[in-house]
C-alpha cells in the first residue's frame, strides 16, 4: 500500500509537469534515425508490379472484405500503394525490383482468423506463373524480387512457432527479399536481408478516437488482451512462452496495473490516458499494440526476447520504449516504478514526433515518411544488386520440390 501511495504522488507530480506544457516541443531525433525518417526513396529505385489473375488478390478480397482491417492487411495496401507510386515502372527491363501481388493471409476462418495453411501452395502457384510468363524470376531465382508475407512467422507459414520452425521458410523464397512483420534474431523464419515492418493498424479508426492532447495520463500500466490461449494451449505455459500468464498472475490485483481480457469500446482512448502500454509477445513476438502505443504516445513496454523491431534503422526503439526480458516479468512493477520522471518525459516527447507515428502507419492516401516509404527505403538501401544476384547460364540454387508434400498440391 505504501508503494501505491508513493506512486500516486509521483504520478500526480509527473502529470503536473507534463500538463504545464500541453504542447511539448518535438525533439529532433539525433543520428541516422532522424535522417532516415525524412529520406525520400523516389528516384532511388524502380519497381515492376506483375499483373496476376485476380484469384491471387482481388477475388480473395471480394470474398472476404474483413481482410482490409485485420493486422495482416499490409499485403493489400502495399499492392494498392505501388500501383500508383512514382517508383513504379511499366518497363520491366529497367526495374530494380519485381513485386508479385498476392494476398496469402486473405483466407479467413468464420471467426476472422487468417490461417496460413494454403499460403505455401498459393505462393508456389504464383511463382510458377511469373517464372513461366516472364524471364525475370529465372535469371535470379527471385533474388531481385520481394514478397509481402505478414503471417505470424512470415514465410514459414504457420501460427505456432514450433511448427513454423519445423517447416522453415518456403524454399522457393530463400533468395527473395521478404517484407514481413515477424522479426526475431537468430530465427529460422527470418532471412538475413528481410525488411521488418509494423503490423497493420487502421489509421482512420485510430484518428477518429483521438482525445485532447492535454488529457492527463492517469493510468500507470495498461493492457487488454489474452493471458492464456486455452483453445490452442489448453495446458497453459506455451502461449507467449508464459510471459502473459506471468503478467496476469503477478499483477491482476496490483492497483498500478490496469489489465484485463476485456476489450472496451474506449480501448484507444484508454491508451492515450496511460503512461506505459504492455506489448508482450503472443504466438509471435509482435502485435498491433506496438503500433497503437506509438501512435497514442503510450510508452511501449516490449516483452519479447530477441525481437527485431520494424524499421529499426528509422525508429529509435531504445529511446522511446522499455525492454523487459521475459524472465523479468514478475519484477515489472519494480522496473517501471524505478524509471525517473525525466526519462519518462523524454520518451513521451520523442513519441510526440509526428514523423515517428507516421512511419508506423499505412495511410490512405500515402504520406511522406509513412510505412510504405520506409519499405521503399529499405529496398533502396539494398541496391545496387550484387553480381551474385544473377545466375550464370544453367545455374540453379533452388529446389522446386523441396518442402512438405502438401505444399506441392496445385492451388
Amino acid at each position: 500500500m505504501k508503494t501505491f501511495l508513493m506512486w500516486v504522488t509521483a504520478i500526480a507530480l509527473l502529470l503536473a509537469f507534463v500538463s504545464a506544457d500541453n504542447t511539448p516541443k518535438i525533439e529532433r531525433i539525433s543520428g541516422s534515425a532522424g535522417d532516415v525518417l525524412e529520406d525520400d526513396p523516389v528516384g532511388k529505385l524502380k519497381v515492376y508490379v506483375y499483373e496476376l489473375p485476380s484469384k491471387y488478390n482481388k477475388k480473395l478480397l471480394l470474398k472476404d472484405p474483413r481482410c482490409l482491417t485485420h493486422m495482416f492487411a499490409a499485403e493489400i495496401f502495399m499492392h494498392r500503394f505501388l500501383l500508383s507510386s512514382p517508383v513504379r515502372t511499366l518497363n520491366p527491363e529497367e526495374a530494380d525490383w519485381f513485386y508479385t501481388p498476392i494476398y496469402p493471409t486473405c483466407d479467413l476462418t468464420p471467426t476472422g482468423l487468417p490461417l496460413p495453411f494454403k499460403s505455401p501452395r498459393m505462393m508456389r502457384s504464383a511463382i510458377q506463373l511469373i517464372s513461366s510468363n516472364w524471364p525475370y524470376w529465372n535469371r535470379t531465382e527471385g533474388a531481385d524480387h520481394f514478397f509481402v508475407v505478414p503471417h505470424d512467422f512470415g514465410a514459414c507459414f504457420h501460427y505456432q512457432e514450433e511448427k513454423a520452425i519445423e517447416r522453415g521458410i518456403l524454399p522457393l523464397l530463400q533468395r527473395a527479399t521478404l517484407v514481413q512483420t515477424f522479426g526475431q534474431r537468430n530465427h529460422v523464419c527470418l532471412n538475413e536481408g528481410s525488411i521488418t515492418i509494423p503490423p497493420y493498424a487502421p489509421p482512420q479508426k485510430m484518428q477518429a478516437h483521438q482525445i485532447p492532447p492535454d488529457t492527463p495520463r492517469s493510468i500507470f500500466v495498461y493492457f487488454r488482451g489474452l493471458f492464456y490461449d486455452v483453445n490452442n494451449d489448453p495446458e497453459g505455459g506455451y502461449y507467449a512462452r508464459g510471459a502473459r500468464a506471468a503478467v496476469w498472475e503477478n499483477f491482476k490485483n496490483n492497483p498500478l496495473f490496469d489489465i484485463s481480457t476485456d476489450h472496451p469500446t474506449t480501448y484507444y482512448e484508454d491508451m492515450q490516458r496511460a503512461i506505459f502500454c504492455l506489448c508482450p509477445l503472443g504466438w509471435a513476438p509482435w502485435s498491433p499494440r506496438l503500433v497503437e502505443a506509438v501512435v497514442f504516445g503510450c510508452i511501449p513496454v516490449i516483452i519479447a526476447d530477441d525481437i527485431v523491431l520494424p524499421f529499426a534503422d528509422a525508429i529509435p526503439w531504445e529511446e522511446i520504449g522499455m525492454f523487459v526480458a521475459e524472465e523479468d516479468v514478475p519484477k515489472l512493477d519494480t522496473i517501471l516504478t524505478s524509471i525517473p520522471p525525466e526519462v519518462i518525459l523524454r520518451k513521451q516527447r520523442l513519441l510526440a514526433n509526428p514523423s515517428m507515428k507516421r512511419a508506423m502507419l499505412f495511410p490512405q492516401p500515402a504520406q511522406p515518411g509513412d510505412a510504405f516509404h520506409q519499405i521503399l527505403n529499405g529496398l533502396a538501401r539494398k541496391l545496387p544488386h550484387d553480381k551474385s544476384t544473377y545466375l550464370k547460364p544453367g545455374g540453379k540454387f533452388l529446389n522446386w520440390t523441396s518442402g512438405p508434400v502438401g505444399d506441392l498440391k496445385p492451388w
